[in-house]
């Protein structure tokens, strides 16, 4: 297949027509098939954003089962139609006729659990079917190793001579390698008046979309073909095993694309990206590691071996890691270190600021230079409100101390190990908060004699 790059304002108005009313049995899960994340997004949201670039005027989600959880994902992104109940894909796609009645723009037919599609493969279809033998339908086709039990495409050259769905095949038939992978381009002024002209007379009793290119041959129009250089991005998702196969080949480029742009994966296999991860150049990522949703690391970072990173910012020169954990609000400025066993959330840490080891920051500002010693909380979070704590640039917080928000530290202030701060430090003030220590000389050597003349009787 050629790739095209999306022009979508030379193009006629683009409708899209996603069909999701299917029951998904097979994932046995509450959650509706196409809201399954591959990379930390629903798969419908996948094909969605893919779609974007071509800036569609109208989308249409066919639901059934699940609809509730369908408008919540989309939030009024698209308009639903519902099937119910479910007679076949030309069934569904009739469906949409409501919400595109004075549509007469291109519309492309696609698949909720069909999520990575690429923008360029669409734009194929479209532009294939502006072309001067104007096809009535444009079918997209792949190739597989297996045919399996795929409907199959049988074209002469490009032009699409039959469609049929797998069950209804000749032996003959069934020999073509050229499969429908579900998805066409179709005009919006003959899309809803070949669909109904589809009867139900096969196998399956259903209605099915595969039909309308047999409907407008029969008519003496041209149909063709755009076939996909990637069967993996037609490959459908209707099982858990197949939802881990499409993550895995996701997180495979995903990777090949990191060290492409210049980042370093120790060990390739076992870091796992979100959709929207960004890496700057000359990014160091040990084993083990996983970014969730919303994190943008800059350039010269390393990020330690079994670290966490959700929601956050990194900026240039900063160490995480190991056994670190980033939650969402995390800012991380430049030549700032994180260490092991470090949690951070919805918190800053200033230029150069330090906290290496054992160390919770929640809700809180931490200034340039700054350092945070071993074992230091912010506490928080009183059971009802969360609370805010400011430590100031320079400041050093001994190891083991409790900061109990709302407080703040000043700049080049110590607080000294071991202290419970609840009241505001002055800026250069030395905080020591502690129990006098009391001194009993020779009282540990007594009391190792007596439990071990106790011990040698059998006493206790």
């Amino acid at each position: 297949m050629t790739t095209h790059t999306p022009s979508p304002s030379a193009a006629a108005p683009l409708a899209l027509v996603i069909l999701a009313a299917g029951k998904g049995t097979r994932m046995k899960s509450d959650l509706h098939k196409v809201l399954h994340p591959v990379a930390g997004r629903p798969m419908l949201l996948h094909l969605m954003a893919s779609a974007a670039h071509l800036a569609p005027q109208h989308q249409v989600v066919v639901a059934g089962h699940g609809r509730d959880q369908l408008e919540k994902a989309l939030g009024g992104r698209a308009t639903i139609a519902v099937q119910e109940p479910q007679l076949g894909t030309g069934h569904a796609v009739q469906q949409a006729q409501g919400a595109l009645a004075d549509f007469a723009g291109d519309v492309l037919i696609l698949y909720g659990d069909v999520p990575f599609v690429r923008a360029q493969t669409m734009q194929a279809m479209l532009d294939r079917l502006h072309a001067p033998d104007a096809p009535a339908v444009v079918v997209l086709a792949f190739q597989p190793d297996d045919a399996l039990q795929y409907g199959r495409v049988i074209a002469e050259g490009d032009r699409v001579v039959k469609m049929v769905e797998h069950k209804d095949a000749t032996d003959a038939e069934r020999a073509c390698t050229l499969c429908n992978s579900g998805l066409m381009a179709v005009k919006g002024a003959d899309l809803f008046a070949l669909l109904a002209q589809v009867g139900n007379d096969n196998a399956q009793g259903e209605y099915y979309l595969t039909d309308i290119v047999n409907v407008a041959n029969a008519q003496g129009k041209t149909c063709a073909v755009v076939v996909t250089d990637d069967p993996d991005e037609v490959a459908g998702i209707n099982s858990r095993g197949e939802l881990a196969q499409a993550e895995a080949r996701w997180q495979h480029r995903r990777r090949q694309a990191a060290m492409a742009d210049g980042a370093t994966l120790v060990a390739p296999e076992t870091v796992w990206f979100s959709h929207d991860t960004v890496l700057g150049r000359d990014v160091t990522v040990e084993q083990n590691v996983v970014f969730g949703p919303g994190v943008t690391v800059a350039d010269n970072v390393v990020i330690h071996a079994f670290c966490h990173l959700e929601g956050c910012q990194v900026d240039s020169g900063v160490s995480v890691g190991p056994f670190a954990r980033l939650r969402p609000g995390a800012q991380l400025e430049q030549g700032s270190r994180v260490g092991n066993f470090v949690e951070v959330k919805n918190a800053r840490l200033g230029a150069g600021a330090k906290a290496n080891h054992l160390t919770y920051l929640g809700d809180a500002d931490v200034g340039a230079g700054a350092n945070i010693g071993a074992g230091t909380i912010t506490c928080n979070y009183d059971g009802y409100f969360k609370y805010r704590t400011v430590i100031g640039d320079r400041a050093f917080i001994g190891s083991n101390s409790a900061l109990i928000a709302p407080v703040r530290i000043g700049a080049d202030a110590i607080v000294a190990a071991g202290s419970a701060v609840s009241r505001d430090v002055s800026d250069g003030e030395l905080r020591l908060v502690r129990a006098e220590q009391l001194v009993k000389p020779g009282w540990a050597d007594r009391f190792h004699d007596a439990m071990k003349k106790k011990k040698a009787e059998g006493r206790k």
